[in-house]
């Protein structure tokens, strides 16, 4: 498995188990067997409501002798009602306390909106903090002095445009080594990838694969990316799963990517797309698919009820 590497030494493996949306009773098996099958690299987040599970999983490996704690990768993520200074701390000791880690590798701001303490999604003006409120450089103070503190051993930022990355320039001592994404063919994300590529932030694509269930659950009305012809040809001609191709396209141009799934035979196809080389030509046809198609569109966070609006967690695509 090829890895991303930091000016530490800190190596993140490019492909790694996502685990947004995967339900009680399922995230634990589905872990569990991931890192048998070698997966290095667990992407979780606080309000994905299942970090105590993984964390079990996790501890569970580590006793068997599957593997061994400074050979994973795991990722956690500030929400959105803990940006205010006195709720950082306390946010990163309860993911840690959930996962039964010392440490995390990474730790993500999870968007640059601001909730007040105990909202989960918002339905009411009152249930936002405005940018004044709480501004994104006290925030990333308090996510410096985690680092410094060994809590975490890098720090990040998901959902960022570049405007908002330039806005932590100003104040901060340590620049986000990641910013997670949403990234796949029908959006690659290029002008947001180079600005990242210049100051030497990695990206990490979430929903690698085309979010199909936002498709289904007619919140977005898109082409579902794994039907799509084209990458159907490749496939074939390369005698693997059009999710593989896909992957391997991301891994191909530095991306890290965590798909999700909680099916055994998909876990393992999913990981084993570390080991397909794609061609130039198949890059090319890949890179130019259409869209551009944003299947997390964000409108949880916009609209009349919010302070905030696209400009805030977007790049312009086109």
């Amino acid at each position: 498995m090829k890895n991303l590497i930091f000016e530490n030494g800190d190596k993140m493996p490019t492909l790694g188990l996502g685990t947004w949306k995967s339900k009680p009773n399922e995230v634990y098996k589905a872990v569990l067997h991931a890192i048998k099958v070698g997966y290095r690299h667990i992407d979780c987040a606080y309000v994905y409501k299942n970090e105590i599970e993984i964390g079990q999983a996790i501890s569970d490996a580590i006793a068997k002798g599957m593997v061994k704690r400074e050979d994973l990768w795991i990722t956690s993520k500030l929400w959105n009602d803990a940006h205010l200074p006195q709720d950082v701390l306390p946010a990163i000791q309860n993911s840690l306390k959930d996962l039964q880690l010392d440490y995390l590798d990474l730790y993500l701001v999870h968007w640059p909106v601001a909730l007040k303490k105990g909202v989960g999604l918002p339905s009411d003006p009152d249930d936002f903090l405005t940018k004044e409120e709480a501004p994104l450089a006290d925030t990333w103070a308090e996510m410096e002095k985690l680092h410094n503190q060994g809590l975490t051993r890098q720090i990040g930022v998901s959902n960022f445009n570049s405007a908002k990355i330039e806005s932590l320039k100003k104040n901060a001592s340590i620049m986000p080594t990641v910013n997670q994404i949403e990234f796949h063919p029908y959006l690659p994300q290029e002008k947001l990838k180079e600005y990242c590529d210049k100051n030497g932030i990695y990206i990490t694509g979430y929903g690698p694969l085309g979010a199909a269930y936002r498709v289904a659950d007619n919140e977005v009305d898109h082409p579902i990316l794994l039907e799509n012809k084209t990458l159907q040809e490749i496939a074939k001609k390369h005698s693997a799963t059009v999710a593989q191709v896909v992957l391997a396209w991301a891994i191909e141009k530095g991306v890290s990517v965590v798909p999700k799934s909680v099916n055994f035979k998909r876990i393992e196809e999913n990981f084993s797309a570390g080991n397909l080389t794609l061609d130039q030509e198949d890059m090319k046809m890949i890179s130019n698919l259409g869209g551009p198609y944003r299947y997390t569109h964000g409108s949880a966070w916009v609209g009349e009820i919010s302070p905030y609006d696209f400009s805030d967690i977007w790049e312009e695509c086109l």
